[in-house]
Parts: C-alpha cells; sequence; structure tokens
C-alpha cells in the first residue's frame, strides 16, 4: 500500500489500486497471482523513482520543499510483512542503505514489529518509521513513539505530526520546514504549504526543539549551533 502511494506521487504510475484488487488489477509491487488474490506482499520486487518531481503545489509565498534541488534517485525494495517470509526480509536488508518501518497508528508496535526490529539491527541499517492509518479510530502516533522507546529501546525523533486526527486529520506539520502542508484533490496530488495552525504553535516549537536536541547528540556541527 505504501510503494503504491510512493510510485503514484513520484509519478511512476498514473493510478492507485488497492492490496487486495478488488478491482482486478492490484497493487504494481504484486506480480504474483497469489499475492494479488491475498494481498499480501510474498517475494521482495524492487522498482525506482525520483524525488523530488515537477511540484504541484499551492505554495501562498512559501518555499516548496525539494523545490530547489536536484531530484534524488530512489531505488525501492518492497519487502513482505508477514512472519512467514522473514528470510525475504532479511535478504533485502543485507544490500540496503536504509529501511522504512511501516507500523499502525492505533496498534503500534506489533509482534511482527519485533522481528522487523531485529533484523535492521542485526544489519545495521538506519530506518525511518512510518506511522499509517491515522485516520482511523483510535489513533495516536505519540503512543507509537512512546512504545517505540519502552518495547524496542530506539531513540526516536518526530519530524512531522499530524494536524487533527482520526476523522478530523488534515494534513502534517512538517518540524523541519516548520510550516503546515495539507492535501487536496481525490488522491491528495493538490499540496498547500501554510502557516502553522496557532493552537498547535507551542507544541511544534518544543518537538522540534526536542528533534534538535537529539540530532545534535550525533553531530558535533550542530551540537555548536544549538550552544
Amino acid at each position: 500500500t505504501l510503494t503504491e502511494r510512493i510510485l503514484f506521487y513520484t509519478k511512476r504510475i498514473h493510478a492507485i489500486h488497492e492490496v487486495k484488487g478488488k478491482d482486478g488489477v492490484g497493487a504494481k509491487m504484486d506480480s504474483m497471482e497469489l499475492e494479488r488474490e491475498r494481498g499480501i506482499t510474498i517475494q521482495s520486487a524492487a522498482t525506482f523513482c525520483s524525488w523530488p518531481p515537477a511540484a504541484n503545489a499551492k505554495n501562498a509565498g512559501w518555499r516548496v520543499p525539494g523545490s530547489d534541488v536536484q531530484p534524488h534517485h530512489i531505488n525501492i525494495i518492497d519487502t513482505p510483512g508477514h512472519v512467514d517470509f522473514t528470510v525475504e526480509v532479511g535478504r533485502s536488508l543485507r544490500v540496503l542503505d536504509g529501511a522504512i518501518m511501516v507500523l499502525c497508528g492505533v496498534a503500534g508496535v506489533q509482534s511482527q514489529s519485533y522481528t522487523v526490529d531485529r533484523q535492521m539491527r542485526r544489519y545495521n541499517v538506519p530506518r525511518i518509521a512510518f506511522v499509517n492509518k491515522l485516520d482511523r479510530v483510535g489513533a495516536n502516533p505519540f503512543r507509537v513513539r512512546d512504545q517505540l522507546r519502552e518495547k524496542l529501546r530506539l531513540h526516536p525523533v518526530m519530524i512531522q505530526i499530524p494536524i487533527g486526527l482520526e476523522d478530523k486529520l488534515e494534513g502534517v506539520v512538517d518540524l523541519i520546514e516548520m510550516n503546515a502542508v495539507r492535501f487536496y484533490g481525490d488522491n491528495g496530488n493538490d499540496i498547500e504549504y501554510s502557516e502553522i495552525p496557532a493552537e498547535m504553535k507551542e507544541q511544534c516549537d518544543k518537538l522540534r526543539e526536542e528533534m534538535l536536541d537529539q540530532l545534535s547528540m550525533v553531530n558535533d556541527e550542530l551540537t555548536e549551533a544549538m550552544l
């Protein structure tokens, strides 16, 4: 599901199809008939994309992040998430520069998260934790962050926080650029950058401070700049 969106927003594919393939198409990265039928990845699949593509953003005077840089070439390996295909994940992690660890915004750290975390540590792969399903009832990314600390002994740092949750989810605040990002259109193609909502300003300042503080622990230049 995540890879399908990445390919769509980087303009590698022109339509989003769902994993289960209810419309008879299925997700692009599920090439095996059994994968489309079951709605799970069995065999790792590789593809590539470039980011950023030509920005389609209503920026209202804001600098659109990435609009002034050369596109980055990104290779993606879409691995299985199911416990029965753990060996496939290990094979891929051996050759990757970094990984995206997908976590449910409602359930948080689940049993398979422990397995994947162990593999990432074994191959020393840095990772971004991506918390999805924030539009579902009971979603709470801050609880997921705390679980990463308590259960997996990681040091997660928020680089984005949602504007609203569950049925009130509007977009995200980018704590690096310090702006609000909202998505419109059928598939969120139209992006609008604007000021952070006034009621979130204090929380965002605190989390940005926390982010810089954690980063300064591993970067001497940033430590000096902070001091």
